[in-house]
């Protein structure tokens, strides 16, 4: 973080397939070594699986599927006196898509398919229909902030 000036968004430029912001950073954030064709493979791949196995659109699936992942609660580290609290605090709404990206690419390639298209079709699919290592990865973070909202005067 600057402590200068604040630091400056980029504008995303929309995949050329689906003209959708959100799937080009979800893109941009499943590329290795800047293989960014790859990537598009990977991801274009798991949107004809999904649109195979469930039958729908595959853009709605995967909208729904980061809309059940996307956390609204989490926890940060407040250091008052000599102890350190976990306090609960509202995720901002570009930080929440930002970790529901993460967590669905981090839980995709934990899964045990062949191919990562597979497991990410697989992953996008669960998480649409409220399962998955993704959203356990939500509610397990809902639920420390729950669990310590005594905390939450300690806010800042």
């Amino acid at each position: 973080m600057s402590r200068r000036r604040k630091a400056v968004k980029r504008q995303v430029m929309p995949d050329p397939k689906y003209n959708d912001k959100v799937v080009s950073k979800f893109t941009s954030c499943l590329m290795f070594d800047g293989k960014r064709s790859t990537a598009e493979k990977i991801v274009y791949g798991a949107f004809e699986v999904i649109e195979k196995k469930v039958g729908s659109e595959p853009i709605k699936i995967f909208h729904e599927a980061l809309n059940n992942v996307q956390p609204q609660l989490e926890v940060r580290s407040r250091r008052v006196g000599g102890a350190t609290y976990q306090v609960p605090v509202e995720v901002r709404s570009d930080r929440a898509l930002a970790l529901a990206i993460r967590w669905l690419i981090n839980s995709s390639r934990n899964r045990s398919e062949n191919s990562m298209t597979e497991r990410l079709s697989g992953e996008l699919i669960d998480a649409s229909s409220s399962r998955g290592a993704s959203v356990k990865k939500k509610e397990d973070t809902h639920k420390m902030a729950e669990a310590n909202k005594a905390f939450s005067h300690y806010r800042w």
